[in-house]
């Protein structure tokens, strides 16, 4: 037998990590609270875009992959990495999930093992929070008795460029050992291992990754209103400033941002700023309120945009293109057009979404899922495109539309307004 891999969380970043696990010869076990995920795993059925069903068939067919609630069929492992949630509650870090996973594993825990987490949390976490859980189940003590590590995740769902395999991979350790230890794993799964000196480097620098993008989508985003105030289009000044090719970054405006990221990771880092060191981290809270409001300003967009065609938007029919946080995903976690959807319908719209990534029972309650049909664009008062998947026919989209609400800037057209 080899080596044995758990996996705790089987979502967008730990499922495709078990399978890469797999192909690198690791007996994996995905370990998942959630009994519908691991039915439909075990039945070879993929619910991420960047695993498909014929991976998960291989994976099963090797005889080294196994998807389980128990953690039972965590026992005797070699390497646990916990890829769980880390959400926010009222503002404040929720480590639940973590904890759940490490006073689990502890218990199973060997001389000899290794723990990595890779979920985004605030820096200390895995030294101040998850090693004494391991230490207390188990009975053992890091460095002397196990490896303890971490490695931010750099999953980027649906993105055709950039997967788990050809991005580098930052990787700590709590001493030089479980530094090695780390760094030996991650090296037969990804081609690329950069080592930081310490855990809490490593997750900060997850933390700065993320809200390095957080602030300059909410720097677009406002520009994006004031541009439009003053009768400039933001987006072709935009391209200009890309055209330079040193010292300038693209960023985009859109309806708000989502996903699992960035609308929490940057308040992880805020919330230990204060914590540790009573300051406010102003940059992360100036882009919340900016891109927080973004679904607010495109339901005011719409609603002025419909006035004067002499159309009150209580009534109207509005075909909303895009339910998922990003383009070619089906992940709606914290989605921004999920709360463009809900305040439209309070409005008293006639709402209607389209999304062929996304699964029907996550619509939010009043919003019909419909296909993107000639028939629905044409009966609709107002397109709004808010996530810009590639499988929509955006032509047919700008030709067939009465009107079309892109935050994304796909269509072009008379009939077509930008956000």
């Amino acid at each position: 037998m080899g080596e044995k891999l758990v996996v705790v969380g089987q979502g967008y970043v730990g499922l495709p990590l078990a399978m890469r696990a797999v192909d690198a010869g690791f007996d994996v076990v995905g370990v998942d609270v959630d009994e519908w995920r691991v039915k439909r795993l075990n039945a070879a059925e993929s619910y991420v875009e960047d695993v498909a069903d014929e991976t998960l068939s291989a994976a099963h067919r090797s005889g080294r992959y196994l998807a389980s609630t128990d953690y039972a069929d965590a026992e005797g492992f070699d390497v646990c990495v916990i890829t769980v949630p880390t959400p926010l509650r009222e503002g404040v870090p929720d480590l639940g999930h973590i904890g759940s996973a490490g006073g689990s594993i502890a218990p199973l825990l060997r001389p000899g093992a290794t723990v990595i987490l890779e979920s985004t949390t605030y820096p200390g976490t895995t030294e101040e929070y998850l090693r004494p859980l391991l230490e207390e189940g188990s009975g053992l003590c890091t460095p002397e008795d196990f490896f303890l590590g971490y490695s931010p995740e750099r999953i980027d769902p649906g993105n055709p460029h950039w997967h788990l395999e050809n991005t580098p991979k930052v990787v700590s350790g709590i001493d030089q050992a479980s530094l090695r230890k780390v760094a030996e794993f991650y090296g037969r799964i990804v081609r690329d291992v950069v080592c930081v000196s310490s855990l809490q480097v490593a997750e900060l620098c997850k933390l700065l990754e993320n809200t390095f993008r957080h602030v300059n989508i909410a720097l677009v985003n406002e520009l994006s209103i004031f541009a439009q105030q003053l009768g400039i289009d933001v987006w072709e000044a935009i391209d200009a400033a890309s055209t330079k090719p040193f010292g300038y970054l693209r960023f985009t405006p859109g309806p708000g941002v989502g996903g699992h990221c960035l609308p929490i990771d940057p308040s992880y880092l805020s919330w230990k700023v204060k914590r540790a060191l009573g300051h406010n981290f102003r940059f992360v809270e100036l882009a919340n309120d900016i891109n927080d409001h973004m679904p607010d300003h495109v339901v005011h967009r719409l609603i002025l945009a419909l006035n004067r065609q002499g159309r009150p938007l209580r009534d109207s029919r509005v075909l909303l293109l895009g339910l998922a946080y990003k383009a070619n995903a089906g992940d709606c976690r914290e989605s921004p057009a999920i709360e463009v959807a809900r305040s439209l319908v309070k409005l008293g719209a006639d709402v209607r979404a389209a999304d062929p990534h996304v699964d029907a029972h996550l619509a939010p309650p009043g919003i019909e899922l419909v296909e993107a049909t000639e028939r629905e664009l044409s009966e609709a008062d107002a397109v709004v495109v808010l996530t810009d998947h590639d499988r929509f026919d955006y032509e047919q989209v700008q030709r067939v539309s009465p009107f079309v609400f892109d935050t994304r800037r796909r269509c072009r057209g008379p009939n077509v307004e930008h956000l």
